[in-house]
């Protein structure tokens, strides 16, 4: 680097970080220019003292420390760079996925996807439960329905990739962008891409798969990055127990502008008489939507609860997950690391005469 270009790049660095706690750091200079450039489309060009144009930099670190709700300074501290370093989502948190321009959606209520591969940190079954599970959290409160296919083209294609993975969008490696995702639409439209250099877990403190999942199909569906704490759609990760996990307001008011409300869930029709409860799995089986809550299991059409253990003698109280594989025609129950495999075949819509109205009584 020549005399002239190291002058350039120290003026730009004491011109963004002059006030406030300050981070001579060059490395961090370095991550926060990529950070702004990757999710504030920040069009960089190093300042010079000749030049008449304005250094962007500091105009996006504002963006960015207003999103966050930090202290909007315009310099780099460490509240800022703390931020900046957190694992998140690799979707840009302005412009391009704004569901305010064009709202972006699905023209079609019923949507299939699709898992084209694995991670090798969590079995088959564990990925296929955690991602039947995260496209759930959206079709409890909208008309969305999910049928996973097995071959074909589907709406939403998942898959597990490192770095250059063919999409325009590498990923960086551990601990950085955990995982992106493609607003509705053609080609790459709705896919979501996930970085198999990250630690993917069913349920530990690590990064949880069903909340990363979660995340990344709300963007499959249309929504952009919430700039609400706690919310889903909120871009950096943070860790919730998967079994106390709920929607915010802020999440359900984003997804039902675009798609409306699903009137027919027992989820909304329990809400009023019981708005602390929390399910402890939503899946469908045969076509039926049902609802898990300790030894009991519901669905919204029928006239009382009934016991989990009257169909399935051998599985557990409180599960985490279910899933069923119409392929294999078996259900899968999931409590922490174990699975349980029960034949779907004894399982039958008729049997179904369970009650959501009275779900309030039985807890």
């Amino acid at each position: 680097m020549g005399i002239h270009c190291k002058l350039c790049f120290l003026a730009s660095l004491l011109f963004v970080i002059h006030a406030g706690p300050i981070l001579k750091s060059a490395d961090d200079y370095g991550v926060a220019k990529n950070y702004l450039m990757s999710f504030y489309n920040l069009v960089y060009k190093p300042p010079s003292p000749a030049s008449r144009e304005p250094d962007l930099l500091p105009a996006k670190l504002k963006e960015m420390q207003k999103f966050f709700g930090l202290k909007v300074t315009g310099t780099l501290d460490k509240e800022t760079m703390a931020v900046m370093k957190k694992p998140r989502c690799g979707v840009p948190d302005v412009a391009a996925y704004s569901t305010i321009g064009g709202k972006p959606k699905w023209k079609t209520n019923k949507l299939t996807y699709r898992i084209m591969n694995y991670t090798p940190d969590m079995s088959n079954a564990e990925v296929d439960g955690t991602i039947a599970k995260a496209l759930q959290v959206w079709a409890n409160v909208t008309p969305l329905r999910f049928t996973r296919i097995y071959k074909g083209t589907a709406d939403i294609v998942i898959s597990f990739a490192t770095k250059d993975h063919s999409d325009g969008q590498p990923f960086d490696g551990p601990k950085g962008v955990l995982a992106h995702a493609f607003p509705p639409g053609i080609g790459l439209g709705g896919d979501a891409h996930f970085d198999d250099d990250e630690s993917f877990t069913f349920r530990s403190r690590d990064i949880v798969l069903f909340l990363v999942a979660a995340h990344e199909f709300g963007h499959s569906l249309g929504l952009a990055h919430s700039d609400v704490p706690g919310a889903l759609m909120f871009p950096t990760y943070t860790f919730t127990n998967p079994d106390r996990f709920s929607l915010s307001s802020d999440d359900i008011e984003g997804i039902q502008s675009l798609y409306g409300s699903n009137r027919a869930a027992l989820a909304a029709s329990t809400t009023r008489s019981c708005p602390n409860l929390v399910w402890d799995a939503v899946t469908t089986f045969k076509g039926v939507t049902v609802f898990f809550k300790d030894s009991s299991f519901w669905n919204s059409s029928s006239s009382r609860n009934n016991s989990i253990k009257r169909f399935w003698s051998n599985a557990p109280d409180k599960i985490d997950a279910a899933y069923e594989d119409p392929v294999q025609d078996k259900v899968f129950f999931f409590k922490g690391k174990q699975v349980w495999a029960f034949n779907g075949k004894i399982f039958s819509p008729a049997l179904l005469n369970l009650s959501a109205a009275l779900v309030c009584q039985h807890l």
